[in-house]
């Protein structure tokens, strides 16, 4: 597989580890990712600044391979969350759920690359013109909050053909051969999330790894969030009663987010699965789950992938 380069970071391989909210992507599976040749990411958003800056402390001293952190912008502690990731040594900052011109400022006076989220040609050159280093481009097919209704093989080529930075191809990657294939579209890597979750460094409940592994392609849904957006999730009882508009009581509120549509409590909702209440929580997941058929370490995962697309890339010679 090529090299991934994002601005003076070099990771081994075009593989970035989706950041998956809130408490699934910590820094046993980031550094397990990272030491595989990857972008290990931490995902920061629920989390107070003070436990993500204890997860980057914890993930840089067990690596030295690329480190990264993905905050929604849409939460009210963006600035904090970003900058105690910066001061642990944080090799990328990635961001989506919002665009913040702020993030930009804060990333370049710190020598670290900028990496936002996008799903149109618009964002895209908006954020390179910011000083983006690279854009993830994340189209409906991905798991989590989803910023655009295009998927990605439609929206990449024309977002490859917009800006001159690295594009990151994220949304149904979950093989070798899906990588190539985003790759061949003009992609310099790929973000995937769903994949990692059904590993054992991923500080998901047992739970939650197991719905993976059993889900059908009919237990793939899409869900209103309170942030604004929708979101592909798995199907639960949770799941099935909010699309009635039947809403648990919320608990009092932690004032997470920025804006919020007050439905439900995300954070709370998400914490229950990671906990491993996987009726009453919020089971996000990308559309392409149902290609996880087990629970794998990180590092035959990613010698599986490299397996894959190097099959995928002799039976196209």
């Amino acid at each position: 597989m090529p090299k991934l380069q994002i601005g003076d970071v070099t990771a081994r391989l075009p593989i970035i580890q989706g950041g998956m909210a809130v408490r699934i992507s910590m820094a046993p599976l980031a550094t397990a990712v990272a030491e595989a040749g990857g972008v290990g990411t931490i995902a920061g958003s629920g989390m107070e600044p003070s436990e993500l800056a204890a997860e980057v402390r914890k993930a840089r001293r067990a690596t030295s391979g690329v480190l990264a952190v993905n905050v929604m912008v849409a939460v009210r502690k963006f600035k904090e969350l970003v900058q105690a990731a910066i001061a642990e040594g944080i090799d990328l900052v990635i961001a989506g759920a919002g665009f913040s011109r702020d993030v930009f400022t804060w990333c370049r006076e710190a020598a670290v690359p900028m990496v936002p989220i996008v799903g149109s040609e618009r964002v895209a050159k908006l954020a390179e013109r910011f000083g983006a280093s690279a854009v993830v481009v994340e189209g409906c097919d991905a798991g989590g909050h989803l910023g655009t209704e295009e998927h990605l093989m439609d929206l990449l080529p024309r977002i490859v053909g917009a800006v001159d930075i690295p594009v990151i191809g994220a949304g149904g990657v979950v093989t070798g051969a899906d990588i190539k294939r985003v790759l061949d579209a003009g992609a310099s890597g790929v973000q995937m999330g769903s994949r990692f979750v059904a590993t054992e460094e991923c500080s998901a409940s047992d739970g939650m790894k197991r719905m993976y592994v059993e889900a059908t392609e009919d237990d793939i849904v899409l869900v209103r969030s309170p942030v604004g957006l929708p979101g592909r999730a798995l199907r639960n009882p949770f799941q099935e009663r909010a699309s009635r508009g039947v809403y648990p009581k919320r608990p009092p509120c932690r004032s997470c987010l920025k804006e919020c549509g007050k439905e439900y409590c995300i954070i709370t909702e998400l914490e229950m699965a990671q906990r491993g209440d996987v009726e009453g929580g919020l089971v996000f997941a990308g559309a392409s789950a149902a290609s996880v058929h087990d629970i794998t370490t990180v590092a035959e995962l990613m010698r599986r992938l490299q397996d894959e697309w190097r099959a995928a890339e002799e039976g196209a010679a």
